[in-house]
């Protein structure tokens, strides 16, 4: 029997989502179906005063049905503390402003239940934190140096330049060897952003696909394969991508068993990686997307077997 009575949904504004593909909302959507009652509240809506987290929330009610998905009701201040599980849920950028909402989620976790774990949250950056695998990724350089960036890509060819913290495709660039806009390209990243930059040799199986595979509590537990559009180098769905069904090779299953135990230890009860070919690119901690399109293609209800494993802790 569970103990979870009010759950709290940190998550981009829910009239902004479309449910068709959100992970979140399968999420939110099975708790309330379990009797859960939600509360929805923005990352600007968490403030701290004299120790106690509190947001101004509203009452969600949600329904499947594109166009008419979400009721809220008035706002009011809630204490987190007095919450059974908080969904650490909006989408990067992973820029100060999340990383101070981990800060605050931190303090009434484990108390309450923050899920993702915010500490580990804040110290696992998906393009940082899958650098302690490097056997099992493609060759990596995170650096803003021109040079250091021109003498990696002299040494694989065609690479690509992402920005470190971004999310959803945005700034990917697929740079071949003799394309000449690389150094107008480092100089407007360096305008844009104060972080180091990811180059990665370029997998040219990404046209085949880029593969998402969910874990639960460190075990797979579904994947769908995501194909760029033929004039883009990005396979994010967001980024136009297409989803198709997906089984684990035996390569993905022996990625996914190495890495379950770190993200067991971590407390990382959603997790998501990417695949290409044969090798890991990230490891996605923040806001894992994939859910619906799992179940869609035939694969399992990921969303009841998240609350599954969060029951368990509870």
């Amino acid at each position: 029997m569970s103990g979870i009575k009010n759950v709290a949904v940190q998550m981009d504004h829910v009239s902004s989502i479309t449910i068709a593909g959100d992970s979140t909302f399968a999420m939110s959507l099975e708790a309330q179906n379990r009797g859960y009652k939600l509360f929805h509240y923005t990352p600007d809506q968490l403030s701290m005063r004299n120790g106690e987290i509190e947001a101004v929330a509203e009452p969600m009610i949600l329904r499947d049905v594109e166009g008419d998905h979400f009721e809220l009701g008035p706002q009011e201040k809630i204490n987190l503390a007095d919450m059974d599980v908080v969904l650490l849920r909006q989408d990067p950028p992973f820029d100060m402003a999340y990383i101070t909402s981990t800060h605050l989620l931190e303090r009434v976790h484990p108390k309450t239940l923050v899920v993702n774990d915010p500490a580990w949250v804040r110290n696992s950056p998906e393009k940082i934190f899958v650098t302690e695998f490097a056997d099992l990724m493609p060759k990596t350089l995170i650096s803003r140096d021109p040079a250091t960036i021109n003498a990696f890509r002299a040494e694989v060819g065609d690479m690509i330049l992402k920005p470190l913290y971004g999310n959803g495709g945005a700034g990917v660039f697929h740079i071949k060897p003799d394309d000449r806009n690389l150094a107008s390209l480092l100089e407007m990243f360096a305008q844009m952003y104060r972080e180091p930059f990811i180059a990665q040799e370029y997998l040219p199986s990404v046209r085949a696909g880029d593969k998402r595979i969910i874990l639960i509590d460190g075990e797979p537990v579904g994947a769908i394969n995501r194909v760029p559009a033929e004039s883009d180098a990005r396979s994010n769905m967001h980024a136009g991508g297409r989803a198709e069904h997906s089984e684990l090779t035996p390569r993905e299953q022996e990625i996914c068993a190495r890495i379950g135990p770190s993200l067991k230890e971590r407390g990382f009860i959603l997790v998501g990686i990417d695949i290409i070919g044969d090798l890991m690119t990230e490891i996605n901690v923040t806001s894992p997307t994939g859910l619906r399109e799992i179940q869609n293609f035939g694969g399992p209800d990921v969303a009841a077997l998240f609350w599954d494993a969060v029951e368990s802790k509870r």
